[in-house]
């Protein structure tokens, strides 16, 4: 999906050797004639590659396609035909990019969702909910795919500000999901995502890598929160109010356990990668093929607690392995990123207080890192694995 330059399709040809002055008339011509068509054939090529580069307006195309969707709520008919072709003369191709690039099948299950929608056998509201949660997914790795763009292209500021831009404005579509997260919560991930853009700028202006790669990790991170925070958090994740529907609306209670389905696939593989006895039980759990009453909404913010809470271990193994390198304080960060995400259940279960000093290690430790200071860092980082181990203990 790369926004590319245009470059020229044909170099210049250049006649080599001398020019014969016993050329005839008749050659002349044939050799004007050569050319003509040749320039034509480089007029049809150039135009055959504007076509193919032209830009789509993915928040237009998105915000079109889920207005038609969005009718199913009111009882309307929805036009799936014209949602299908949207998606595929101009989202598709996008999806299937970071289909092959995340090793993902999202393109399936939307086109499987969407022509259910139109033959009746998936309830239309459910429809919405997965094409809507699934193309979020699609643009919050996007976003990822625009970062590595970055490190690749590191050097080259004018390709590395486009790929910023860009990463903004697929972050632009996804920021009214943040924006609810922060109404729910009381949390203000808006700010916090706007803060870590400006490092990565402020960062590429002063050619500091490892201040992008931080600020990076901020809003990665904080897009990973929103989205659990609207999946198994207590008590606005769509876990709890699946269950609480399922009590008076299964139809209901089948569209928030849908909507908490699709949201999740953006947090499965990170954290199946970790924990993949929370995260398999977490899916089972939204699977639409479970009852909805099934649905434990307390153990799945468990199961979430521990998940996060062993991603962080690991994020903090890594930064002891790679001590002295760029790698070590940004996994010291990750590691407090991922401690902030499950902060408040943290807080429910060892305290106000003691959180409270958990987060002040992880600052410490990551300050540390970036100093390079064994002697401080070692009895920082066994503490703060400690007190991840006590959380996922508490968590059982």
């Amino acid at each position: 999906m790369r926004k590319k330059e245009l470059s020229a399709i044909f170099a210049s040809f250049l006649l080599a050797g001398t020019v014969l002055t016993a050329c005839s008339t008749s050659e002349k011509q044939a050799s004007e004639g050569a050319e003509e068509k040749k320039q034509q054939t480089v007029n049809k090529e150039e135009t055959k590659k504007e076509s193919e580069i032209k830009e789509v307006n993915y928040a237009q195309v998105f915000q079109e396609a889920t207005i038609e969707l969005e009718k199913a709520k009111e009882g309307k008919e929805v036009d799936y035909d014209k949602v299908t072709n949207l998606y595929k003369n101009n989202l598709q191709s996008l999806v299937q990019d970071r289909d092959a690039e995340f090793e993902d099948k999202l393109d399936q299950h939307i086109t499987t969702a969407l022509q259910a929608g139109k033959e009746g056998t998936m309830d239309k509201v459910v429809v919405k909910q997965i094409f809507d949660k699934l193309m979020q997914k699609v643009f919050y790795t996007t976003m990822k795919h625009d970062f590595t763009e970055v490190d690749e292209k590191w050097g080259n500021k004018e390709e590395v500000t486009k790929e910023i831009e860009e990463a903004k404005e697929f972050y632009a579509i996804l920021q009214s999901t943040v924006e609810k997260r922060d109404a729910a919560y009381g949390t203000n991930m808006v700010d916090v995502i706007a803060g870590g853009f400006a490092e990565m700028e402020k960062a590429v202006e002063a050619d500091d890598q490892l201040g992008f790669a931080l600020g990076k990790q901020v809003v990665d991170k904080t897009i990973m929160k929103t989205f659990y925070l609207a999946t198994g958090a207590v008590p606005n994740g769509y876990a709890t109010k699946a269950a609480e529907a399922a009590k008076a609306d299964k139809e209901e209670a089948k569209v928030e356990q849908a909507e908490g389905w699709a949201f999740y696939q953006s947090l499965f593989s990170y954290l199946n990668g970790h924990a993949p006895e929370e995260a398999a039980f977490i899916q089972q759990q939204f699977d639409l093929q479970t009852d909805s009453a099934k649905l434990d909404p307390a153990e799945v913010n468990k199961a979430f607690v521990r998940g996060f809470s062993k991603i962080a271990l690991d994020e903090y193994k890594e930064s002891e392995e790679f001590w002295g390198e760029d790698k070590s304080p940004i996994t010291a960060l990750e590691g407090a990123l991922f401690i902030d995400i499950i902060g408040e259940d943290i807080k429910g279960l060892i305290g106000e207080a003691e959180y409270g000093e958990l987060t002040e290690k992880t600052q410490q430790y990551l300050e540390a890192a970036k100093a390079k200071d064994k002697k401080a860092g070692e009895p920082l980082l066994k503490e703060l694995q400690a007190t991840l181990q006590t959380v996922i203990e508490k968590a059982k």
